[in-house]
């Protein structure tokens, strides 16, 4: 009998318009990310967030996005949106990461080009173990969005330890153009992009993001 096929899961982030939540989540996405984190160009307030949060319908997850935040900061967020996913994307230790007692996504900011390899990911998965996921993205000056990619050879993705398959989010520098190849090497849980599908920062482009997602069910049909 055959494996049923994993289906990626696929989340768009940085969304700041009522618009592209609806054209987002029309598209097929599974998850929303909201950037909580005011340097950021993508960055929303809280109550901003929570405005378009509500806006989701059931099974599409709200993910909140935090960068060395101050913990009543995070707190605040999960009381207005308490069926979020958080993500963290800073220097937070596991410890912070799990003192809210809540699922998170932790991001694991790796060098790009050869230093990449010596990253020591399998340690870092081991050390965030409370982690739902680990979303790999590239490490640029400052954090995230910067559209670049790691290198997806870098890594023995097959390894028990990184799970890949069900606790990996591939990230950095995805496009329409290369998240299929970035599935077909890595084999993750689901992928995560931002800037490769918008017209402007903080603002995505409908037919970019249709596209990304037609993307990644091309690639799932051919695993």
């Amino acid at each position: 009998m055959t494996p049923p096929m994993h289906r990626t899961r696929i989340k768009i982030c940085g969304l700041t318009r009522e618009d592209d939540v609806a054209e987002t989540v029309a598209a097929g996405a599974d998850a929303v990310g909201f950037v909580l984190y005011p340097p950021s160009p993508r960055a929303v307030s809280i109550t901003r967030m929570a405005e378009l949060a509500r806006t989701l319908p059931a099974f599409v997850t709200p993910v909140l996005l935090f960068v060395n935040a101050d913990p009543a900061e995070v707190r605040a967020a999960v009381d207005v949106a308490p069926q979020a996913l958080l993500q963290f994307h800073g220097d937070e230790t596991p410890a912070y990461c799990a003192q809210f007692q809540r699922p998170y996504l932790r991001a694991a900011r790796i060098p790009t080009g050869p230093a990449g390899a010596g990253f020591d990911l399998l340690k870092y998965a081991q050390d965030f173990a409370s982690a739902q996921a680990i979303l790999l993205d590239a490490h640029i000056e400052g954090y995230g969005g910067g559209g670049q990619s790691f290198d997806w050879n870098a890594f023995p993705w097959s390894h028990p330890q990184l799970n890949a398959s069900s606790r990996l989010v591939l990230s950095g520098g995805l496009t329409p153009a290369n998240v299929a190849d970035g599935i077909q090497r890595v084999r993750p849980w689901a992928v995560d992009v931002s800037s490769g599908v918008e017209s402007a920062k903080g603002i995505k482009d409908p037919q970019r993001v249709t596209a990304f997602i037609e993307a990644v069910r091309q690639a799932d049909a051919q695993r």
